[in-house]
């Protein structure tokens, strides 16, 4: 085990860097010179700069945890690879549908002004809980994750991880807001990617080579290493589409939509993020696999450690400077996300403080931004320094991604796309995700219901989410074609507009969809 005091010297001297390069980086651009900037930073990212924070903001200390997982206990090589498709493939749909997102709707800043734009109120609404549940899921269990991970290799108290990084992390977003939290994600990038591949060299080499890895991993259990191994793929296949339908509705991709300088920049930066996150996720699962084969992970029964199967490996096999090096690495992979979802989420809300306001002024936006950045981070750490197993959260936020993605972007390209419509396939899409859905929880509230209990099918993830996406995406299609409504994409442009835009038709104003 490192030391305490080394530990926390080490994670106070890269937050204080971190934090200082922020809030330098802001003043020296004059500071944040309105809401617009502070929640969209409006074209003014050219390609690397897209693609760092791409990049930075996909990888947070859950790579250490989930995809590692899914390597240990659930199916090896051909669990990874699915974990990582699945990572890659929202990047590679953002970068067709961010160009239509750009080109609909010019001015915008936020998945849920689109969402009553085109939808109106009720669709809105559901969208609304979705995101935020979602984003809120995340960001508590980033910070659940690096205060467990602490605990485990060096003693450091969850308090004091929790509100050492979420406290210095919101400093410099609060004040700075996107442009800050770019500009450390593009900093992150730059080390975090060496250090994850020093990471993985430096465990093969301390175990004893590629062969003698190879081999250890072998005799625990050969499926471990086949890519066709059926568990495995079954596994990657409804994760793949869990992770599709929670970033498609995530507020972050959307801000970085607009951040972009012009579309080619957009398409490039999410084109390569696509492959950069992919092999990110594979390196990092594959830890997963390594330590199921040296490291004493247990997969089944009361004694289940393959959640945190990394740490394991790292405190029965990694000398201490290593163990360093990979403290530096889930810190800057906690903070990249952290920042980043602290702005989605004050954009998100900011962008209805006009509706709930009476026309307020930019300055009001602006400390309205922050104010909201702080309670939420506030929020955020208290969840995780009182929460055991909030990562169990994702997978039913993720089933609600799941429901609502194709009803949701669907309205992007068809004009007979209604609210009710929409709203009732992500609904239908979720009754059956539901009914699936395999979690103690969710199942025995379902099981006590009258006339459903009886009648649950077996719950199956796969089932799950499958169903969710599949049953959501035909109800979409079929409800439009039996719509008789044409609504207008100009709309979009005209009840959409930047915070200091006070012409034309107000995004409130918007009851339902036009016929």
């Amino acid at each position: 085990m490192v030391s305490t005091t080394t530990t926390l010297a080490v994670t106070v001297l890269t937050l204080v860097c971190f934090t200082g390069l922020g809030l330098w980086y802001v003043r020296r651009r004059g500071g944040v010179r309105d809401a617009e900037e502070f929640v969209s930073a409006r074209n003014s990212t050219g390609t690397g700069a897209t693609t760092a924070t791409l990049v930075a903001s996909v990888m947070g200390v859950w790579i250490l945890l989930a995809p590692v997982e899914a390597g240990a206990a659930f199916g090896g090589l051909s669990a990874v690879l699915g974990y990582a498709v699945g990572e890659a493939l929202p990047m590679l749909a953002y970068a067709r549908l961010g160009p239509r997102i750009r080109e609909l709707i010019p001015e915008g800043h936020s998945l849920t002004e689109y969402a009553l734009a085109r939808y109106g109120p009720a669709m809105y609404a559901f969208v609304l809980l979705v995101s935020v549940f979602y984003m809120f899921v995340f960001l508590a269990a980033e910070l659940t994750g690096i205060a467990s991970a602490f605990e485990l290799i060096a003693g450091v108290p969850r308090w004091q991880t929790g509100v050492l990084v979420g406290g210095f992390v919101l400093l410099y977003t609060s004040y700075g807001g996107l442009p800050a939290s770019i500009f450390t994600d593009s900093i992150q990038t730059v080390l975090v990617l060496p250090l994850l591949l020093v990471s993985a060299v430096g465990a093969v080499l301390v175990l004893g080579g590629p062969a003698a890895t190879y081999g250890a991993v072998v005799a625990t259990d050969p499926t471990l290493v086949d890519p066709t191994f059926f568990t495995g793929l079954r596994f990657g296949v409804w994760v793949a589409i869990a992770i599709l339908g929670a970033e498609l509705i995530n507020q972050t991709w959307w801000q970085r939509i607009y951040a972009a300088r012009d579309t080619e920049t957009l398409r490039r930066g999410f084109r390569t993020a696509a492959l950069v996150n992919f092999c990110v996720v594979l390196l990092a699962g594959l830890f997963g696999v390594v330590a199921r084969g040296v490291a004493d992970v247990v997969v089944t029964g009361e004694e289940y450690n393959a959640s945190i199967a990394f740490f394991v490996l790292l405190s029965e096999a990694f000398p201490e400077s290593l163990v360093l090096g990979v403290v530096l690495l889930a810190l800057l992979l906690v903070m990249s996300t952290a920042d980043t979802l602290f702005n989605a989420l004050a954009s998100v809300v900011t962008a209805d403080l006009p509706r709930l306001l009476d026309d307020p002024d930019d300055r009001t936006l602006t400390w309205g931004a922050r104010l909201l950045t702080v309670v939420v981070a506030v929020a955020a750490i208290l969840v995780s320094l009182r929460a055991q197993s909030v990562l169990r959260l994702f997978l039913l936020a993720d089933l609600f991604g799941a429901a609502v993605m194709v009803p949701l972007l669907y309205g992007l390209y068809s004009r007979r796309a209604t609210g009710p419509g929409m709203l009732v396939a992500s609904l239908s899409g979720l009754v059956v995700g539901l009914a699936f859905f395999q979690s103690p929880i969710v199942r025995s509230a379902l099981e006590a219901l009258p006339v459903v209990g009886p009648r649950l099918p077996p719950a199956d993830f796969l089932f799950a989410f499958v169903g969710a996406a599949g049953v959501s995406a035909v109800v979409a299609v079929l409800a439009a074609r039996v719509a008789d409504a044409t609504y207008d994409f100009d709309r979009l442009a005209t009840t959409v507009r930047r915070f200091d835009d006070h012409s034309g038709e107000r995004v409130d104003a918007v009851d339902e969809p036009a016929d």
